[in-house]
C-alpha cells in the first residue's frame, strides 16, 4: 500500500507525481486528475443528492423484498415473528450503515469496503483488502442475479395468472432472466449520462409502488368485505414453524430475512467516484430511514390483509406476492395491478446491481486483483465506463440463470450466500479499524468522535461474527437436500478459490493506494 500525501510545499519523491493542494481543486475536471483512490479520476461525476437517494432506495428496495420472501419468513415466528426480526436486523444494520458512512466520507473510493480494508488493515492491508474486495465483488455479482430472479419471477406471474390454466416452468423464467439481464447490462453500458435520470424515476416509483400498495393491502379487505387478522395474530401469536425447539434461535435465525431486505448498507459508495464526497453519508441515511419505515408499513399493511398463509405456501405461482396481493386486494387485476408497481422500481434495481457488481469488479481489475485484470480495468472513452467489467457481470449472472434451469436449489444456494459473503466484507474493513483504535484512517467531515465510534463499530463486529454462523444453519428439522443451508458450502468454496488465487496473483497484486488529503481539500470537493 502506497501512501500519497498532499501538502502545498512538499515535493514527491516517488516516480509517480503526487497532486499537490493547489491543484486538487481542479483536478476532479483534469484530464490527469487524481482520486482518492490514488488512480487517474476516468469516471464521469454525474450523480447528484438527488439521484444518488433514489439509485440507494431503489437498490435497496426494502419493502418489496420483505414482501417477496414473505412465504419463508413466516416459518420463523409467524407474523409476530417477522415483524419484531425485521426491526431488530435493521437496528443492527444502522450500526453497520453509520461504520460504513464514516469510512465512506474519509475514504470515498468506488472500491468501498476493499479499499477501506487496505487502509485499515494496517500492515495486513494487502491481505485484508484482497479477501475484502472479493468478498463484496461475489456479493454483488450474486446480489444482481437475485435480483434479475425476482423481476423475471414477477413477470412470469403476472402473465400466469391472467391466464387461467398457463403452467409456469422454470424454462419460463430463464428466458424472462435472460431478457431483463441484458437489458439492464444495455443500458449501464449505453446511456451512462442518464442513469441519474433513471435513478430518480426509480426513486419516485418506489416511494409511489410502496404507498399505493400500503393503501390498497390496508383497504381492500374493508371493500370487499373481508375480515382482517386480529391484532393478537399480527402482534403477538408466535408460531415456530422451523423444527428447532428453542424459540430465541428461531428468532436470531429469521432475522436472516430482515438482514436481505435491508443488507445494502455499501450500494452507496461503490459509486464514490461519481458523485461529490460529502453526499455519500447523507445517502446512506436517507436509504435507511425511508427504507425502515416503508418495509415496517408495507408490512404491517399486508399481515392484516392476508387471509390465509396456507394458500400462499401452497401457490405456484413463482413470485409470492401474486398469492398475497390476490388476498389483500381480492381480484387478479388487483394483484396484477400491485405486482406491475413493484416490478417498476425493481427494474430498475438490476439496474443498479449491474452498476454496482461492474463497480466493484472494475476496481479490483485496476489494482490487478482479477484475472485478465488489465483487460478488465479499461474504461471506454466513448462511452465513460468500465463497458469490459460490465459485460463480465452481465455474463456472470447468465452462468448462475442456466444453474437455475438445472437446479433452483442449486442457483439459490448461491443468492442465498449475499448476505453472508457482503458481511464478511464488511467486518473485514471495520474490525481492523477498530483493533488499530481508529487511528490508520484521517476522518473525513462524517466521524463518530469519542467513545461513540468505537461503541458503534464493535456491535457492527459483534453482531457479524455473531450472525455469519447463525446464518449458516439450516433454515428448518428435519433437513434433508432440498431444505438444506448451503450457504456455508458456497461461502467456503468461493473464499478457497480466492485464497487460491491470493497465492497466485500476489507477487503482481497492487492494492489500493492511499491518497490522504486535507479536509478543507475534501470540504471542497464535497460541494
Amino acid at each position: 500500500m502506497t501512501t500519497i500525501e498532499q501538502k502545498p510545499t512538499q515535493t514527491p519523491t516517488t516516480h509517480e507525481k503526487s497532486p499537490t493542494l493547489s491543484s486538487i481543486d481542479d483536478a476532479l475536471s483534469s484530464e490527469n486528475a487524481v482520486n482518492v483512490s490514488g488512480h487517474k479520476q476516468e469516471l464521469q461525476r454525474n450523480f447528484d443528492l438527488l439521484s444518488l437517494c433514489g439509485f440507494g432506495i431503489t437498490s435497496g428496495n426494502v419493502w418489496f423484498a420483505l414482501g417477496g420472501s414473505l412465504n419463508v419468513a413466516i416459518f420463523n415466528g409467524g407474523p409476530p415473528g417477522v415483524i419484531y426480526e425485521y426491526i431488530a436486523a435493521s437496528v443492527f444494520y444502522w450500526i453497520i450503515a453509520a461504520s460504513i458512512a464514516e469510512l465512506a466520507s474519509a475514504i470515498p473510493s468506488s472500491g468501498g469496503v476493499y479499499h477501506w480494508a487496505t487502509i485499515t488493515g494496517g500492515r495486513y492491508g494487502r491481505a485484508c483488502g484482497w479477501f475484502a474486495g472479493w468478498w463484496n465483488a461475489l456479493a454483488w455479482l450474486v446480489g444482481f442475479a437475485s435480483i434479475v430472479q425476482i423481476v423475471a419471477a414477477e413477470v412470469v406471474s403476472m402473465y400466469a395468472v391472467m391466464h387461467d390454466g398457463f403452467e409456469t416452468k422454470q424454462w419460463h423464467v430463464f428466458i424472462t432472466y435472460i431478457i431483463v439481464t441484458w437489458i439492464s447490462v444495455a443500458i449501464v453500458l449505453y446511456i451512462n449520462r442518464a442513469l441519474p435520470s433513471i435513478q430518480i424515476i426509480g426513486g419516485f416509483t418506489v416511494v409511489a409502488g410502496v404507498l399505493i400498495s400500503v393503501l390498497v393491502c390496508a383497504i381492500m379487505p374493508h371493500v370487499n368485505k373481508q375480515p382482517y387478522a386480529s391484532n393478537f395474530s399480527v402482534w403477538g401469536d408466535w408460531q415456530n414453524q422451523t423444527g428447532y425447539s428453542s424459540s430465541g434461535f428461531v428468532f436470531l435465525a429469521g432475522m436472516l430475512n430482515g438482514a436481505y431486505a435491508v443488507g445494502t448498507p455499501d450500494v452507496l459508495t461503490h459509486l464514490a467516484e461519481e458523485v461529490p464526497h460529502r453526499n455519500l453519508p447523507k445517502a446512506i441515511l436517507f436509504q435507511f430511514v425511508f427504507g425502515f419505515f416503508s418495509g415496517f408499513f408495507y408490512l404491517i399493511a399486508l399481515l392484516y390483509g392476508i387471509t390465509s398463509f396456507e394458500d400462499i405456501l401452497a401457490s405456484s405461482y413463482p413470485s409470492p406476492l401474486t398469492e398475497i396481493y390476490r388476498q389483500t386486494a381480492g381480484t387478479k387485476a388487483g394483484s396484477v395491478g400491485l405486482l406491475f408497481l413493484s416490478f417498476l422500481p425493481t427494474f430498475i434495481a438490476c439496474i443498479g446491481g449491474c452498476v454496482t457488481a461492474s463497480r466493484v469488479f472494475w476496481t479490483l481489475a485496476r489494482d490487478r486483483a482479477t484475472p485478465f485484470s488489465h483487460f478488465f480495468s479499461n474504461v471506454n472513452q466513448s462511452t465513460h465506463n468500465p463497458f469490459r467489467s460490465i459485460v463480465f457481470s452481465g455474463v456472470f449472472v447468465t452462468i448462475l440463470g442456466c444453474i437455475y434451469v438445472g437446479s433452483k436449489t442449486a442457483f439459490q444456494a448461491f443468492v442465498g450466500s449475499y448476505v453472508i459473503l457482503s458481511t464478511l466484507s464488511y467486518v473485514t474493513a471495520i474490525l481492523p479499524h477498530l483493533l488499530s483504535r481508529r487511528k490508520n484512517v484521517v476522518p473525513g467531515w462524517f466521524w463518530m468522535r469519542g467513545m461513540s465510534g468505537f461503541i458503534v463499530n464493535g456491535i457492527a463486529c459483534a453482531y457479524i461474527s455473531v450472525f455469519i454462523v447463525i446464518f449458516c444453519f439450516p433454515f428448518s428439522l428435519p433437513v434433508n437436500a432440498a431444505t438444506m443451508n448451503y450457504a456455508s458450502l458456497m461461502v467456503g468454496g468461493l473464499s478457497l478459490f480466492v485464497l487460491i488465487f491470493w497465492f497466485i496473483r500476489q507477487g503482481t497484486y497492487v492494492g489500493p493506494r492511499q491518497v490522504v488529503l486535507d479536509a478543507h481539500v475534501l470540504a471542497n470537493d464535497a460541494l
